[in-house]
């Protein structure tokens, strides 16, 4: 067996500290499973943010009206099976903020959900 290399190359810049956009559909009747009626909706925010957190890296996650409007549109205990969001790495208002960057989760309408894929956004 070779032995390691030390140094070898130099890795780039994280992704993460770039500005993007991309389109992903969630999932939501995955990952609430078992819980009762009156925490349906709030847990799907929850999971949607952490879904959020997960694919772009980012802590600071904010959810927008219409997204929020469209998972409670049939009550707290009828919360759509899948929704299609718009996540946006953007650059933080805040200047005593923690972080440099937040992700803006918003609401895609579509007719038809299935064999939607991940779609990067081109910010033009």
């Amino acid at each position: 067996m070779a032995p390691a290399k030390k140094g070898g190359k130099k890795k780039g810049q994280s992704a993460v500290n770039k500005v993007t956009t991309r389109k992903y559909t969630i999932n939501v009747h995955k990952s609430i499973p078992g819980v009762g009626f009156k925490k349906r909706a709030p847990r799907a925010l929850r999971e949607i943010r952490k879904s959020a957190m997960k694919e772009m890296g980012i802590p600071d996650v904010r959810i927008d009206t219409r997204l929020n409007k469209a998972v409670w549109a049939k009550g707290i205990r009828n919360v759509p099976y899948c929704i299609h969001v718009q996540l946006s790495r953007r650059h933080n208002e805040d200047e005593d903020a923690p972080n440099k960057l937040c992700t803006l989760v918003t609401y895609v309408p579509v007719t038809i959900i299935k064999n939607l894929k991940t779609v990067n956004v081109d910010e033009n």
